[in-house]
């Protein structure tokens, strides 16, 4: 099993995937909230953040993730809280012993368009025909876990 996880502070998107690359198959996908009451407060995102995600690693049993890499943000404030939920996560992933492979945004349209610069709706485009979906998956961070978790496959 690989879970594929897109980071965020207010939504991360998760995918649990088996099978190969040409035969995957979705086991769960979605996305974690957390609650606009926790928006003035980082740590109760942060917790929201780790106690989803460890629901969702007992439920699965993942072996392996794909986490993407922070990839550079204009707005200093984002790619700081972005990078304390991306933390949390691989700590968490890390104390559930599965092993853990970063993709960068560019690696994972690499792999799964051919080609590193394209546009989101290419990935999306791609995440419903590989995954033989009939419309293309909603929120975009779930879809973007899908895309990541497919890149684990082999």
């Amino acid at each position: 099993m690989i879970i594929g996880i897109d980071p965020g502070t207010a939504i991360v998107g998760f995918a649990c995937v088996e099978g190969t690359r040409k035969m995957p198959q979705i086991v769960d996908y979605g996305v974690i909230t957390t609650t606009a009451r926790a928006t003035e407060f980082m740590p109760q995102r942060l917790c929201e953040i780790a106690d989803d995600l460890t629901e969702l690693l007992k439920k699965h049993r993942p072996s392996l993730a794909i986490v993407e890499d922070l990839f550079f943000f204009k707005n200093v404030k984002t790619v700081i809280s972005v990078a304390q939920a991306r933390g949390v996560i691989l700590q968490t992933l890390c104390a559930h012993g599965v092993e853990i492979r970063s993709m960068t945004p560019l690696q994972v349209k690499q792999t799964i368009t051919g080609f590193g610069r394209a546009q989101k709706k290419q990935v999306q485009t791609m995440v419903k025909k590989y995954y033989g979906l009939n419309e293309i998956p909603k929120p975009d961070d779930a879809a973007d876990a899908l895309a990541m978790a497919w890149c684990g496959l082999k």
